[in-house]
């Protein structure tokens, strides 16, 4: 039954998580204790430990393994899934989850190709179910902040985005595995590709990328580092670096005709700071560490409960691998790539934070 049929003020989305990896053992399932409109029924693992061991911490009755996820959809016990497979696995769990009428939110990103993603598009529309990208910071309260600092012409015309995203990724990371969706454009540059995006409020119509590796076995799949250049309409440029062989560091800096504005821990759960600068005059300020995987699943819920399209939608992760892919051509071919994105109608904005205590 689909719950939009259920008016109930007090009702609460059950949630099934797909795939209970790290992220979302570390992240996800501990966030539902922040929330009063979703709850965590059930679970889908190929591991029965993880199964015994975390549905017994989150005193949680329902567990299935991947061949019983039709058993899981059709229980009527869930309303939603949150899907945390690796990359490759989400068109599948997401429209098998849409056939049988329920609610999605899935991780970025969305899928590894393009048809990919449309055909996720096509079935929760054929379906009437809500799709949703798990793009935290579009909730997130400094990185919405510096949407409207940037929007404000405070530091003048945007014209110049730069960003680093690093971190050390070890051998036998998923992350790594060509075949699976790894890769650093799509697994962080991806966050660098988004935040360009939302900063300028537009798409780019160029790219180009190149990549290296230092020849260590963990890269034999996917490259160590990767370097790109947006183009965006009014000679816009934005360029970022993503690395698989760094220090941590995540970091973007918007530069603007009258001053300029630094993100530092700009993709992370910590806290985040902003250092803006106008005429050579420094203003700080620092925003505390939020619950941000609680902030998506109260917002998607509310969607679901208020039959609301959610802002980060399908057609917003589409846009993202269409970028990454045109990348990887770039990669190939050694030149610019050209691209034709119809504009989004809806960008996330400051009314859209939801700030939850960690």
């Amino acid at each position: 039954m689909a719950v939009t049929e259920n008016t109930s003020a007090n009702r609460k989305i059950r949630y099934a998580i797909v795939g209970v990896g790290s992220f979302a053992q570390t992240y996800a399932m501990p966030a539902f204790e922040h929330t009063k409109n979703s709850e965590l029924v059930a679970l889908v693992s190929n591991d029965p430990a993880k199964q015994q061991e975390l549905g017994k911490q989150y005193d949680i009755q329902h567990t299935y393994s991947y061949e019983e996820y039709e058993n899981c959809l059709n229980s009527g016990e869930i309303d939603a899934v949150y899907i945390a497979l690796p990359n490759h696995m989400h068109r599948e769990y997401a429209i098998r989850a849409a056939n049988a009428g329920i609610h999605v939110l899935c991780e970025k990103p969305m899928a590894v190709t393009v048809d990919e993603c449309k055909s996720m598009i096509q079935a929760a529309q054929d379906n009437n179910i809500k799709l949703m990208i798990a793009y935290r910071l579009h909730l997130e309260e400094a990185n919405l902040q510096a949407v409207e600092t940037v929007q404000s012409g405070k530091i003048g015309e945007p014209r110049i985005f730069n960003s680093v995203f690093t971190q050390q990724t070890v051998e036998g990371n998923i992350r790594l595995e060509k075949d699976k969706g790894g890769g650093t454009l799509d697994d962080i540059g991806i966050y660098c590709i988004n935040a360009a995006r939302y900063l300028f409020q537009d798409e780019p119509i160029a790219v180009f990328a190149t990549s290296a590796s230092n020849g260590e076995d963990r890269f034999s799949e996917v490259d160590e580092m990767t370097s790109v250049i947006l183009r965006f309409p009014g000679d816009r440029l934005a360029a970022f670096t993503s690395s698989f062989n760094g220090g941590k560091v995540a970091t973007y800096q918007v530069i603007g005709t009258k001053g300029d504005l630094r993100v530092d821990s700009a993709y992370g759960t910590e806290t985040i700071t902003h250092t803006l600068t106008i005429d050579g005059e420094k203003q700080e300020r620092s925003f505390g560490p939020h619950d941000q995987l609680a902030a998506e699943f109260i917002y998607f819920s509310d969607c679901i409960l208020q039959d609301k399209e959610p802002e980060p939608s399908g057609q917003e992760g589409l846009i993202d691998v269409q970028i990454i892919r045109a990348l990887y051509r770039s990669i190939e071919t050694g030149g610019f790539v050209e691209l034709d994105i119809s504009k989004r109608q809806q960008r996330p904005t400051a009314e859209q934070t939801i700030a939850v205590l960690p």
